[in-house]
This record gives C-alpha cells, structure tokens and sequence, in this order.
C-alpha cells in the first residue's frame, strides 16, 4: 500500500513540475487544502490558478516518509524546487507534509502543508 501511495506522491510531483493542470485536478480532492510556509491557504481552484504566474523549473524529494492508516496516509518528505513567480526566480529547500485519502473513486490528496527550511 504504500508503493501506491509513494506512486501518488510523484505524480503529484510531476504534474505540479509540468504544470499538468488536468492531472492535478484528478489527484486533488474536491476539498483540498495548501498551507504555504508562510501561513496563507490556497483552496483547489485557487492551487490550480496559480500556473497563471508560477512555474516550477526544477523539484526534487528526499528523506520521503509514508505512513498508512486505513483509508489515509501521511507523505514526509523535504522538497527542494526552483520556480519563477511572476518573473522573479525563487529557490526554496521546504519540508511538506501531505494528506492523502481514499474516496470512492480511489485516493485523492486533500491537503499539503509546507515548512521552510531556508
């Protein structure tokens, strides 16, 4: 089981470096969360929309942690990525937690938290 939900996680990672909006859309739950490292909230809709004026040009996972329990599992990992924000380069080394939960029509991330560790 958490082959699968490790699977999940990089496709998550995938699509978030590709910009796959689609993808993400599918792996998001309806309800899905994103707390930034600096306290702001990001809904669906809104993690979406911000390929507007974000893109990641690198990201990499490591020290990644999988934790199962029933129907929800915990992600641990330290994320290292480098973006561009509205024209302005950014690096940032993060650790992240993720939530991942089974719905009926498979499992779904419901929520992301970040913590800087710049």
């Amino acid at each position: 089981m958490n082959s699968d939900i490790r699977r999940l996680q990089r496709a998550f990672e995938e699509a978030e470096l590709h910009a796959d909006t689609d993808a993400l859309d599918t792996l998001l739950a309806d309800d899905f969360r994103s707390i930034g490292e600096q306290g702001y909230v990001l809904d669906k809709a809104q993690w979406l929309g911000k390929f507007a004026d974000f893109a990641y040009t690198s990201m990499e996972s490591s020290d990644v942690e999988v934790c199962h329990y029933g129907h929800a599992a915990i992600v641990r990992c330290v994320q290292r990525s480098e973006s561009v924000w509205r024209g302005q380069q950014m690096a940032l080394t993060t650790r992240v937690s993720q939530t991942w939960v089974e719905l009926p029509g498979g499992w779904r991330l419901a929520g992301i938290q970040f913590s800087s560790l710049n």
